[in-house]
């Protein structure tokens, strides 16, 4: 069983108590698609973990519940205003989620939070992006039609439902269909993105949320692999699944110190050279992102190796001064 399957599984089991007054063991087994011997393993965890859950027998019935109040130890621990401000001021860094099907709770989670600070305290917190803020990406689709995809694609990819999408494609321009098991959401630079298996392909692919053009969710489900990565697109300094090559790249001393100063990816190596030049080395994919943010240096970068990039990168500037030659 993949590794992150019980944690979806119980999650889910907690939004279904949430969500509804009181439900059976069979009933959450029947939702989630596993037996009830594995419910009770589950529901033990998550009692065992703190979660307020007891059952009740109704009836003759035993039926099982989540507490209303589920963390109302909370009011015991005397937040300082210091840590209430950062909370409250951290709600520009959740933007992301604004499309998303949580947003109600993030939401509803700030107001209450809010309610905790006096008007004058709030009237304060307000000003503080006048001073220290976050640029957001741009938001993701606000749309009806867009949260109802994002909420059915969620619901599926916890559920662990087959599926069918018709997909836009940008590198052939047209619409296909693919039937798909879905994996995961990642929200990643400023877009929303489905990874799932393609049986046609029988491999797993990354799908853009908002050229999904139409959706439609089975009731026969699948079982995901234990393989899938924990970190998505770990290799790539985009979005993009791929096996990491070498990269070296010089960067002239003129643009070196701005290089330095950001780490791009975790694998990043930088070596100061005796002229003040800069040399970077990762372990990335070679693919349009890494591509695109070489070229964006101009003529300050000067990729190493592999001799692979280095043909590509030429190629690419050769071809953008032949749009510049009368």
């Amino acid at each position: 069983m993949p590794r992150n399957a019980e944690v979806i599984r119980q999650w889910s089991i907690l939004r279904d108590l949430e969500s509804s007054r009181r439900v059976t063991i069979d009933e959450l087994a029947e939702r989630t698609g596993v037996t009830t011997r594995t419910i009770r393993r589950d529901l033990e965890a998550l009692q065992s973990a703190g979660f307020p859950i007891f059952d009740e027998q109704i009836d003759g019935k035993r039926y099982w519940t989540l507490e209303a109040r589920a963390f109302k130890r909370l009011d015991d621990t005397s937040f300082t205003v210091a840590e209430l401000s950062a909370l409250y001021f951290s709600r520009t860094l959740l933007e992301c989620l604004a499309a998303t099907p949580f947003q109600k709770d993030v939401e509803s989670a700030f107001e209450k939070l809010a309610g905790a600070l006096t008007p004058s305290m709030r009237q304060f917190l307000d000003r503080l992006p006048l001073v220290f803020q976050a640029k957001g990406s741009p938001a993701l689709s606000r749309s009806v039609k867009g949260r109802e995809m994002i909420s059915r694609l969620l619901d599926a990819t916890l559920q662990h439902r087959r599926a069918r999408i018709t997909y836009y494609s940008l590198s052939s321009a047209r619409e296909k269909d693919y039937a798909i098991e879905p994996y995961r959401l990642v929200y990643s630079q400023g877009g929303l993105y489905l990874i799932a298996f393609v049986a046609e392909y029988k491999t797993t692919r990354t799908f853009s949320v908002e050229r999904i053009r139409a959706l439609s969710v089975s009731e026969e489900r699948f079982t995901p692999p234990a393989e899938l990565p924990e970190v998505p697109f770990e290799h790539s300094i985009g979005v993009h699944e791929g096996q990491p090559e070498h990269i070296e790249i010089r960067f002239d001393p003129r643009i070196a110190p701005y290089v330095r100063e950001r780490q791009l990816h975790a694998s990043q190596k930088n070596t100061d050279n005796p002229d003040g030049s800069l040399q970077v080395e990762m372990d990335v994919c070679n693919d349009w992102a890494l591509r695109s943010w070489i070229l964006s240096f101009g003529p300050l970068a000067r990729v190493v190796s592999p001799s692979t990039l280095v043909d590509q990168i030429r190629a690419e500037l050769t071809n953008a001064r032949g749009k510049y030659t009368d």
